[in-house]
């Protein structure tokens, strides 16, 4: 197995486990504890991880969120499910948001084909990804996010009510039924408040790691979005629990 393989079998696990015991990693992996160090010591150096006494974590800033350069890779599989789901709703010369998130990004990447989109995001990885792409690419001006590569709004800076948004696609931390929709930053969580109320259609775009998690403030019930993309490997009683409240494709 080569050691690139490793490191992202390493990211995945931790996906789904907070703390990992390196013995425990060790043998699932199958792999001698030498090599297991060598793998750790070169995620610590990406600053993906943080080693602990007898184990390791996903590196997080102080808040929670974990660095977007860091989700980038991380159910990238899943997050390409979302994406092929997502472009097969938009229509060309559709004016739709694209939020600031590593899953919209994968959206941003397939839009190659489409014509005359108009597109609105806060994202600086979705506004490079589609310059080049022969769009219309609006910017919501604002304060910059440095973990989030972002922009956060301010009315003084940008007019929210002159946008004619047909489609927007959110991103989260955490979703559930009992706690509806959740992220970690005030800033982000306000902007997605005021882009839901002037969309005509709302979707929610989350993988299924994020189910059943609730995280620090609220954006919205599901009674406020129209449709949940979400991956294949959603379970059925997660869906059928979801489908009380939303539509999923």
């Amino acid at each position: 197995m080569l050691p690139t393989e490793r490191r992202r079998k390493i990211i995945k696990e931790l996906e789904k486990n907070d703390f990992l015991k390196l013995k425990s990693l060790q043998k699932n992996l199958d792999i001698s504890m030498e090599t297991l160090r060598r793998d750790v010591q070169q995620l610590v150096k990406e600053d993906l991880i943080t080693k602990e006494y007898g184990g390791i974590r996903i590196k997080k800033e102080t808040n929670g969120e974990s660095m977007i350069e860091q989700r980038l890779g991380l159910n990238l599989v899943k997050k390409e499910d979302i994406a092929e789901k997502a472009i097969k709703e938009i229509e060309n010369g559709d004016c739709i948001f694209l939020d600031s998130g590593s899953t919209t990004l994968q959206i941003a990447k397939n839009l190659t084909y489409h014509e005359n989109l108009t597109i609105v995001t806060n994202s600086i990885p979705v506004m490079l990804q589609t310059l080049d792409q022969g769009h219309t690419v609006i910017s919501i001006g604002g304060k910059v996010r440095k973990s989030e590569h972002s922009i956060t709004s301010f009315d003084f800076l940008f007019n929210f009510d002159r946008l004619n948004i047909e489609k927007a696609f959110i991103c989260c931390s955490g979703f559930s039924s009992n706690n509806g929709i959740t992220d970690y930053s005030l800033e982000e969580v306000e902007t997605r408040r005021r882009i839901l109320k002037m969309s005509k259609i709302s979707y929610l775009t989350a993988d299924s790691s994020k189910m059943n998690k609730a995280v620090t403030i609220k954006i919205c019930d599901f009674n406020e979005l129209d449709i949940l993309i979400c991956d294949n490997e959603l379970n059925e009683h997660d869906k059928n629990e979801l489908l009380n409240e939303i539509c999923i494709i």
